[in-house]
């Protein structure tokens, strides 16, 4: 940690300091709502183009969906208290979306499908689609109308972005950590600011005690310069 730099603190209305950081509303992250898309996208397409039984495939795509969107929303509450456990959950998360990039790979080979890259109008409208839009809501009704290897596309676009936008989030992350420290840091910032703050305040209070007390002396002596008792 920079030891020349304080972590930021926050205070309550009534002035405490806090060792709180700011509470991140991780449902309003892009790629929070796209690993959501995925989830929903995931079990869709495994009810559509996988066996029901017999076949870990299915469980093994589902769990990894989920794990990416509920790491994500565990490590980003965690934070608040513990940038550790946030950057542990983040990296758990972006591995869970790695190893569902790769089913859905893998599923487009043993199928003997395209996986679609850069000059091709397919994967150019597929990927303008998918970078401007983050609700499950917008892709729900393709989802009937669209085969296995259009679906496997999509799914393995949206991966992209999420891994994407993760390491970014990662970095920035642990470039917070780095310059402000964990839970100790704050905790340790929060009291000397609140020792501070008593202090600035048992200062103030002193000065205006003082300054009562002068003009107290000058009054007594203007009553008695004016034989006034």
């Amino acid at each position: 940690m920079d030891t020349n730099k304080r972590p930021t603190i926050k205070h309550y209305q009534d002035g405490t300091a806090s060792v709180l950081r700011k509470a991140v509303v991780y449902t309003e992250l892009r790629f929070y709502q796209r690993s959501d898309v995925l989830y929903q996208l995931t079990q869709v397409f495994c009810q559509r183009f996988l066996p029901r039984y017999g076949d870990r495939t299915v469980d093994q795509m589902v769990q990894a969906a989920r794990s990416t969107k509920q790491n994500i929303a565990e490590g980003s509450t965690d934070g608040q208290t513990s940038t550790e456990t946030e950057l542990k959950l983040l990296g758990i998360a972006r591995g869970s979306n790695q190893e569902l990039l790769e089913d859905y790979q893998d599923y487009l080979k043993r199928k003997g499908l395209s996986e679609w890259f850069g000059r091709n109008d397919r994967f150019d409208r597929l990927h303008q689609f998918c970078r401007y839009h983050s609700q499950w809501a917008d892709y729900q009704p393709m989802m009937v109308k669209m085969n296995d290897e259009e679906l496997a596309n999509m799914a393995i676009c949206l991966c992209h972005q999420v891994d994407k936008a993760l390491a970014k989030y990662i970095e920035l992350k642990d470039r917070e950590f780095t310059t402000e420290g964990g839970i100790r840091e704050r905790m340790t910032a929060a009291r000397l600011g609140q020792r501070e703050t008593q202090r600035q305040t048992i200062e103030r209070l002193t000065a205006e005690i003082n300054a009562l007390r002068q003009e107290n002396a000058r009054l007594k002596q203007i009553m008695a310069e004016n034989g006034i008792k």
